[in-house]
């Protein structure tokens, strides 16, 4: 088994890592205390191919691989997880299922100014109802000849504010449950289509979130991706996908904190000598170590079967799911070996704290990664 990472992937990785600690890091502090989206970074983020990384070049992406784009996300979410997640959304979760799913036409329209950089997409599938249990739409979309009117809300979406266009998930048939559901593409400024708040968050506070209103929005057949009913197909395909990214954000925060922590042991001093040199603190930065590479290794093998055309669906899910309670297990340890410091901004490890927290929840908590998991191995599909 080969661990060496191409020549490509190497390049890229160095590139995010440098951009990350010479542009990002030095404001991601203030970014999050303002819940100010980084409108300049971002920019050079798709300058850099890094918001369409994962899509070919023919439709303005960088074309460069599920590994690299881990490998690129990890260095973008050590400096900022606010950034990392914006990444991650313009490629997993808006930009793939477009290219796997969507026509020439669309993949024109709404794939290639996301890839290239020059604008920003979002996914709306969450509604109030219908979290962990996505089949529950509430969202409609009625068929009325070569448009179909839109009628709902959808919450937490990411990018939302920013977007140029959505991929809206909605109820077509709701006899077909989850069969029923079908997924449309929908520009900002079409009528009825409404950005009604932004959320005030816990972390990721430089992203931005977004509930969205849908009042007899009246799209395009032709807007619609795939077939009509194929909606939860491409919203599990796409989920799939993120997992992965939400696994490299994992991992990348851990590393942040961790490295902040290995740097404060070595020059803070207690009862005359580093606390690097106390074994308490030995075992903590140890512990750290080991899960973060154990987690790095299982975002990086997810990646791997992904750029391979093999089934990741397990791998990806044991990924997100190890890596995510890993990030918080880090985190927490990392505000404790600051002791008091660990609790104030300056030292910027409890940025790290509450960025972690929500790699636990979205794209599936935990808990439904473990139902994941167990389906892949009580199915037999391992």
């Amino acid at each position: 088994m080969k661990l060496e990472l191409t020549e490509e992937q190497a390049m890229v990785q160095a590139m995010a890592r440098e951009f990350a600690e010479s542009e990002i890091a030095p404001i991601a502090g203030e970014i999050d205390r303002e819940a100010r989206y980084p409108h300049e970074t971002v920019k050079r983020m798709g300058e850099l191919g890094l918001m369409g990384i994962v899509i070919p070049e023919k439709w303005g992406g960088a074309g460069a691989g599920a590994v690299a784009y881990t490998l690129a996300l990890i260095e973008i979410a050590k400096a900022c997880g606010s950034h990392a997640v914006i990444m991650s959304v313009n490629n997993s979760l808006y930009g793939e299922p477009i290219y796997k799913f969507g026509d020439d036409g669309q993949r024109d329209r709404f794939l290639r100014p996301v890839a290239s950089g020059h604008e920003k997409g979002c996914f709306a599938l969450t509604e109030p109802q219908a979290g962990s249990d996505a089949t529950n739409q509430q969202t409609s979309a009625v068929r009325d000849g070569d448009h179909y009117v839109v009628n709902g809300r959808k919450v937490f979406v990411t990018n939302g504010r920013e977007a140029f266009a959505a991929l809206v998930f909605c109820q077509t048939d709701r006899d077909k449950g989850h069969r029923g559901i079908t997924a449309l593409l929908i520009e900002k400024g079409t009528a009825g289509f409404l950005v009604t708040k932004t959320e005030d968050k816990l972390g990721i506070r430089a992203s931005d979130t977004a509930e969205f209103v849908f009042e007899d929005c009246r799209v395009p057949v032709a807007n619609r991706l795939g077939d009509e009913g194929a909606g939860f197909k491409v919203a599990m395909s796409a989920i799939g996908a993120g997992r992965i990214g939400i696994a490299a954000q994992a991992v990348g925060l851990a590393t942040g904190a961790y490295e902040r922590s290995v740097k404060y042991a070595r020059e803070r001093k207690s009862f005359g000598v580093p606390i690097a040199e106390h074994q308490m603190i030995q075992w903590m930065i140890a512990d750290m170590a080991t899960a973060i590479e154990g987690a790095r290794l299982l975002t990086l093998r997810a990646a791997a079967l992904k750029d391979a055309g093999r089934p990741y669906a397990k791998a990806g899910s044991m990924a997100k799911l190890f890596a995510s309670e890993m990030a918080m297990k880090v985190t927490t340890d990392a505000i404790q070996v600051h002791g008091g410091y660990g609790f104030i901004k300056e030292y910027e490890v409890e940025r790290y704290f509450r960025d972690a927290k929500i790699t636990q929840l979205y794209e599936g908590t935990s808990q439904i990664q473990k139902l994941v998991i167990a389906r892949e191995v009580l199915g037999g599909t391992e």
